[in-house]
Formats: C-alpha cells, sequence, structure tokens
C-alpha cells in the first residue's frame, strides 16, 4: 500500500491550520491568512467560501456528523471552527457564522462533535476541557488541567473523553465521580491524539517525535522510533485499518498496528492536521506553506488461492494469476472504496456501484446500484456476501439479489469491522456495542433472529467472534474470545434450553475458520495451535487435547494475527506488517470430507495409512457424533482408550434402539439428554437406571415415585452404596420412603430381567415391523 501525493496550484497566503472533508470531493480549509477555501482534488477547483476577521485565527475545524436523529444527510451541513481569540464559531457550508461562543481563556486548541452530534467539546489553552450542546450552550467543565490540551477526543461510545495534558493522557468519563484513566504516553508534550471508534484504539504523537498506539485502557500496543522532527498530526481513516502521520515535509501511512505502509517527503512544511474522507480511501493535509495536500491510498492488495488483485489506480484494478501469469485489468467508472476476494469471486464498491466477479471470467461482472455509497465492510461465504454501509447490513446474492437486510436494538453500522461481524452460508452474526457481552445471530436468508429470538450471551465482554463455514445449520458453531483472551465454543441454535458454551482455549490472540472443513487454527500466547476437530468438546471432552496440532510460534514475534485460512495454507501478518505462511497437514481436512459423508471406511484406511494418533483421534470423536460405533471402537483402539472400547462395545449389546442412542448421549456427557430420550421412549426403568449408575440418588428416587415403579431398586442399590462406605442414611426422603420397606435382592433382580426381557421383546417388535414395511414398500 501506498499514498499517491498531489497539489493543487491554489495556495493560503500563510500557514494552514486545519483542513475537513465534507464529501469525498470537497473539503474546506482554514489559515492564518484568515480565509476558508473550499477545493476539488477531481476537478482541481477552489473557491474562497468566507473572509474571516482580522483578530481570528482559526486553529481547529470538525463538521457536524452525516447520520443523526435518524436523518441521513448526504453531506455534512455546517462545522466548528476553534480560534484563537478564546472563541468557537458554528458555521454553515455556506460560510455564514451562526453563532460565536467566548469558550476559554486564551486560544481553543481543539474542538470536537461526537458521533451522535449531541454534543461538542472543546480544549483550551487554559487547561480546561468543557463539553457544550449542539447549540452552543455549556454543559460542564470536564477538566481544569495545569497546562494547555492540545488535542481532544471522543470515546466511540461518546460516554469519555481523551485529552491531553502535557506529557500525559487522561480518559474522563463524562459521568461525575467516575474513575479517571490517566498514564504518562510521551517523553515530551503530546500535541495530537485520536480515538478510533471500530477498532477502539488511541493514537498519540508528540515532540519527543514518537507515535505510539494503545488500546482503550492504556495499554501500549506499539511505540515508534524517534522520527527527524516533532510530528504534528496523526488521524485515524474511518475504518481503523490505517492511520495517517504529518510532521515536517513528512507524510506516513501507517497500518493499524504501528508498522510503516509508506513514507512520502512532499516540500510542504509541516502538516498541522490531517482529515480523512468519509470512505477512507483519500486524505488531506493541513501544511505549513500554505499549500494543501491531497494523498490517495493506493496499491492494497487482495489475494485468494492463485489470484493476486492490486488497486493501481483510483479506478483500476490488476488481477494477476500466478498459476499462468495471466493479467487482467478491470476498470471502474468511479473510484474503488471497497474491495474482498474469496470463496471464488471478488466483490468490488465504488461510491455508487457494487460490481461482483467470478475468479473464472473477469470479463463480464454483475453489477448493481448501492443505496449509500460508503461501503465499510465486505464479508463473503460461500453462497452470497454482506455489505455493511452506514444504512445497515445487506445480504446479497452473487447474481446481485438481495436476499435480507437483518436488524437489531440500537444498530451502529458504522463500528462495525470483520472481527465483530461473521458470515456463513445459513447464518450471520453480529456482536452488539452497546452490550459488548451479547451476540446476535440472525438466519441469513430471511434475516430474522435465529432459534428462539434470544441473542448469545456471555458473562464477560467479547473482543472477536467467528462461524465456522461448512455442515449442516443445526450443528453450526461460533468460535469467540473475550476480554480475558480465553477462546469459547458453542452452537447457534438455541431453543430454550441454554446451550453449553465451553472453553476451549486460554490467551488466544487472533482466530480463523478454514473455508472447506470446520478446523480452527488460533495463536496462543506462545504456540500456533490449531483443533482440528472443534466439536469434540460436544463428544469426548477428554479427547480435546489429541485433537490438537501445536507448533512454537515465537518466530511470528509479538501480537500477530491471522489473515486467512484457506485450504491447508495459514497466512499470519507479523507485528513488522510481513507475511508468513504455514502449512498444516492436509489429512484433517480429508478426515472431514469422509465424515460429512459417512464414508467411515474410506475414514479408517487414511488413518491407518497416515498412521497418527492425532488423525485417530478426530476420527473417534467424529464416529461418537454420528452414533457410528463400529468405527468409535476401532479408533478408540487405536489411541489407547480401552476403558472406552468396553464401554462401547456394552452399548452394541443393549436391546433397543433407544437404550443404545441414549447410552451414546451418556458418553457424551450429555445426561439429561439421555434421561430425557428414555422416558420419551417408555423406558422408565433404564432412566432410572443411569441416574444410579451417575450417582444421582435424589434424581433417580424421583424418577421412581412419579412414575410408581422401582422405589425398592433404588433404595436397595442406595443402601448397598451406603454400606460400602460405612455410611448412614440422613436423607430426610430416603428415611421416609425406606420406613417399613424391607430390600429383597432376589425380588429385585427378578423385576430388572423383567424389565430388561420386556426391551428385548419391544426391540424385536419394532425390528419385524421395519421389516414388514420394507417388504410392502
Amino acid at each position: 500500500m501506498r499514498l499517491k501525493t498531489s497539489l493543487l496550484k491554489e495556495k493560503h497566503k500563510d500557514l494552514v491550520s486545519c483542513v475537513g472533508w465534507t464529501t469525498a470531493d470537497e473539503l474546506y480549509s482554514c489559515s492564518d491568512d484568515h480565509q476558508i477555501m473550499k477545493w476539488n482534488p477531481v476537478t482541481s477547483e477552489t473557491t474562497r467560501v468566507v473572509k474571516l476577521p482580522d483578530d481570528v485565527y482559526p486553529l481547529d475545524l470538525h463538521w457536524f456528523p452525516r447520520g443523526t436523529g435518524g436523518k441521513k444527510q448526504s453531506q455534512a451541513e455546517s462545522f466548528v471552527l476553534t480560534s484563537s481569540d478564546g472563541k468557537f464559531h458554528l458555521i454553515s457550508k455556506l460560510g455564514r457564522v451562526e453563532k460565536s461562543v467566548e469558550a476559554h481563556c486564551g486560544a481553543v486548541l481543539a474542538g470536537r462533535w461526537n458521533y451522535e452530534g449531541t454534543a461538542l467539546v472543546t480544549a483550551g489553552e487554559d487547561g480546561q476541557v468543557k463539553i457544550w450542546s449542539k447549540s452552543g450552550m455549556l454543559r460542564s467543565t470536564l477538566a481544569q488541567q495545569g497546562a494547555p490540551v492540545y488535542s481532544v477526543s471522543w470515546a466511540p461510545d461518546s460516554d469519555k473523553v481523551l485529552f491531553t495534558s502535557g506529557k500525559q493522557l487522561i480518559i474522563k468519563p463524562l459521568q461525575p465521580n467516575a474513575k479517571v484513566l490517566q498514564w504518562k504516553g510521551h517523553e515530551g508534550l503530546i500535541l495530537k491524539t485520536d480515538w478510533n471508534s471500530v477498532n477502539d484504539l488511541i493514537l498519540s504523537a508528540g515532540e519527543d517525535c514518537r507515535y505510539k498506539v494503545w488500546d482503550s485502557f492504556g495499554r501500549a500496543l506499539f511505540s515508534s522510533q524517534p522520527q527527524q522532527f516533532p510530528i504534528t498530526s496523526i488521524a485515524w481513516a474511518l475504518h481503523g485499518d490505517f492511520f495517517a502521520l504529518g510532521s515536517f515535509n513528512t507524510l506516513r501511512l501507517c497500518d493499524k498496528t504501528g508498522w510503516s505502509y509508506a513514507l512520502e517527503k512532499p516540500n510542504t512544511g509541516s502538516i498541522f492536521a490531517i482529515s480523512w474522507s468519509i470512505d477512507g480511501t483519500q486524505l488531506a493535509g493541513a501544511c505549513g506553506n500554505g499549500q494543501v495536500i491531497f494523498a490517495h491510498v493506493l496499491e492494497q492488495r487482495w489475494e485468494w488461492k492463485n489470484f493476486q488483485i492490486t488497486l493501481i489506480k483510483r479506478r483500476t484494478m490488476k488481477v494477476h494469476n500466478v498459476t499462468n501469469d495471466a493479467v487482467d485489468l478491470l476498470e471502474f467508472r468511479d473510484r474503488v472504496i471497497k474491495a474482498s476476494l474469496s470463496c471464488g469471486y471478488l466483490v468490488v464498491s465504488t461510491s455508487l456501484q457494487c460490481y461482483v466477479f467470478s475468479t473464472k471470467n473477469w470479463n463480464t461482472p454483475l453489477i448493481f446500484d448501492l443505496k449509500e455509497g460508503t461501503v465499510s465492510l465486505i464479508l463473503q461465504a460461500e453462497r452470497h456476501f454482506l455489505l455493511v454501509d452506514g444504512g445497515g447490513l445487506y445480504l446479497y446474492s452473487y447474481e446481485g439479489r438481495l436476499i435480507s437486510s437483518p436488524k437489531y436494538p440500537g444498530m451502529r453500522t458504522d463500528i462495525l469491522n470483520a472481527q465483530t461481524v461473521s458470515l456463513s452460508n445459513d447464518t450471520l452474526a453480529v456482536k452488539d456495542k452497546a452490550d459488548e457481552k451479547v451476540i446476535y445471530i440472525f438466519e441469513a436468508l430471511s434475516g430474522k433472529p435465529l432459534g428462539d429470538g434470544k441473542p448469545l450471551t456471555h458473562k464477560t465482554e467479547i473482543v472477536e467472534i467467528a462461524l465456522d463455514q461448512k455442515g449442516l445449520t443445526s450443528e453450526r458453531k461460533i468460535a469467540f474470545i473475550d476480554k480475558n483472551r480465553d477462546l469459547f465454543i458453542t452452537s447457534v441454535k438455541r431453543f430454550g434450553k441454554e446451550q453449553k458454551i465451553v472453553k476451549i482455549g486460554t490467551m488466544v490472540q487472533s482466530l480463523a475458520w478454514n473455508d472447506t472443513s470446520n478446523i480452527l487454527c488460533g495463536i496462543q500466547d506462545s504456540k500456533f495451535t490449531v483443533w482440528y476437530y472443534p466439536n469434540t468438546v460436544y463428544v469426548d471432552k477428554d479427547l480435546l487435547p489429541k485433537t490438537l496440532y501445536e507448533k512454537d510460534a515465537s518466530e511470528f514475534s509479538r501480537s500477530p494475527r491471522i489473515v486467512s485460512f484457506v485450504g491447508n495454507q495459514v497466512t499470519i501478518r507479523r507485528a513488522d506488517g510481513s507475511l508468513v505462511h504455514l502449512h498444516i497437514s492436509p489429512y484433517p481436512g480429508i478426515l472431514h470430507g469422509y465424515g460429512s459423508a459417512a464414508r467411515w471406511d474410506d475414514g479408517l484406511r487414511l488413518c491407518r495409512f497416515v498412521k497418527d494418533q492425532t488423525l485417530w483421534a478426530c476420527l473417534a470423536a467424529m464416529a461418537v457424533a454420528n452414533k457410528d460405533m463400529s468405527t468409535a471402537e476401532i479408533a478408540y483402539a487405536a489411541i489407547g482408550e480401552i476403558d472406552k472400547v468396553q464401554y462401547i462395545n456394552s452399548i452394541k449389546d443393549l436391546p433397543s434402539k433407544e437404550s443404545r442412542l441414549a447410552h451414546m448421549l451418556l458418553f457424551s456427557g450429555n445426561t439429561q439428554e439421555a434421561e430425557t430420550l428414555l422416558l420419551q421412549s417408555g423406558l422408565v426403568y433404564q432412566a432410572i437406571q443411569i441416574n444410579i449408575h451417575l450417582y444421582n440418588w435424589e434424581r433417580a428416587l424421583e424418577l421412581a415415585v412419579k412414575h410408581r415403579t422401582h422405589v425398592d431398586t433404588v433404595l436397595a442399590y442406595r443402601q448397598k452404596f451406603l454400606g460400602d462406605f460405612g455410611k448412614k442414611e440422613t436423607n430426610q426422603r430416603f428415611l421416609q420412603y425406606a420406613q417399613g420397606l424391607e430390600v429383597d435382592w432376589d425380588k429385585i433382580k427378578a423385576k430388572i430381567e423383567m424389565e430388561i426381557a420386556k426391551e428385548r421383546e419391544r426391540a424385536a417388535g419394532s425390528a419385524a415391523v421395519r421389516s414388514s414395511v420394507t417388504v410392502q414398500q
């Protein structure tokens, strides 16, 4: 990625102090020559909007947010301008000063609207930070520092404010008496900060010539090497994927993790302010020599299998097929804003249209118009793709048909990114921003909430989510990382009964599902881990460690991220920006294919050929999940789990299908489901028996009393159990039913044998019915 910079012929007569975009093609600038100018980088036109009074020296400019109060404006209509005379001015787009407010003693160094446009924060030379209403009425003085406050930013949910105080960074909530977070950020005076609403990361830059990236808890994620000059401006692109910083004759483009994509050395003097266009494709800088510098982001790259696509101009993409070295050029009518390449399709959004190309044919794309031109995210699944813009979430088929548009309470699409939204063939999952413990899950085809309509709720804030891509809808799983960096997995189908959320990893920094089989990979602390069959936790939890592949991750350096997991290749981006490709064994993916097609003989042949314990463990779990006893028995024997082989053998000897199924559920730890299945099948004694075997005495007695059968059996086994341990009965319920009851083991054994005989008869009868139906057919 790089920046293509340009300077127009026109310029201000004095230094430019601030700039701000209204639309992607219109920029306003303010200068010490008291002029406010309007620039169009496409047509290279410049217009003088208004001349400010000679005593007004502008310092900061911020446009009123566009999408507020339910009304979507196509462009911003007014802005706040702070100046050196202690005032801020509300100015319309046409240059009319609507209101001037005496705000601070000394210069007003910064002014920022919150994301909803309901409040304005100003910071002054007098060390005060003040909150104002939309109309310019003072609401509160948030802080009083002993030093000038040079920069101020809102938190993503507009409930906190970040500001500078000398070398310190301070986050102060708007609520009085709430805890203030303060830390030393730099060795010199901090000049600029910015807080991104999508990734929740903070930037700071100052006179120590360094720029730094922090999380919202004040933890340092990146600190740059000292630059040549103090950094005078820094700003996030709205989508939070990268940021730009300006210094003397310097403009740098950086990734969100801190490493640098590109460095430009324009002859402009210091760049005092940077503003990104709303689509994140271009930026403008306010320069010390009176010029406004424009820069466009080019050479973004997308890779998938054997295709590499590069944005070489604003409206041109180059497609390179590395297998045969073929090159195609894709031309667009408008500039490219977002693109995504996956699942055999390239989806490109421009400012007005969406293009869908098949990787088999680059000549005839499918084109449809967009409701709103600012697409902020594209996610692809095998059957459809998701577009996220300022208006909502839209699911389209690859034929360009709108499938659904899911909605949820308090939806804010401007802060969604690839970590907080996940898409599969039948499901869409979105992390809620208002309550970060909640994930909304929708049916892709209808856009309605899945299951009983209740969202998935976790006990801790969730950081990243990912849906698996293959298999049946009823078995769809979602993996997520919470704030403690623990990795959990759960099913998305949720009807009434609370589905188990199971922890399968700790200290996980990044995760990704495979595109062709349900294999999960993640970076844990100092290891790269692959969960070859994550569903093992629901089948046989003890087996999970045997289904893992682990590799030392020290070569990836600090805080690496998984970019993609396609086929058996994992792509990881290191902290310095370099890409590392890892290859994992192809055999688990092949085994997943055999398992989903119930080709168990092929699965056994593969495991015998590979002779790998991990593969045998995966086959054992898959066979148990699909109730294939014979395969499970062979696989468990191969990994030396003799006790489980014996249990499976005992299950195979059970007379009825229902009993076998119930004991398989019991094998997987699903006691409640096993009991329910037996009761529904009328096998009351068997339901009582499994509770006796699990020492669930109270439940066993409860079932016996409720169904008026085998109360003496439960009491007999209870007495034997207590006698073995030399204990006396203390449970009042058991004492009550045991009064006057003599345990006769011969009678009990006869009753048990009768129950088993009844079950055999029943099983034989149902088998005869099945065979007669088959003959008739």
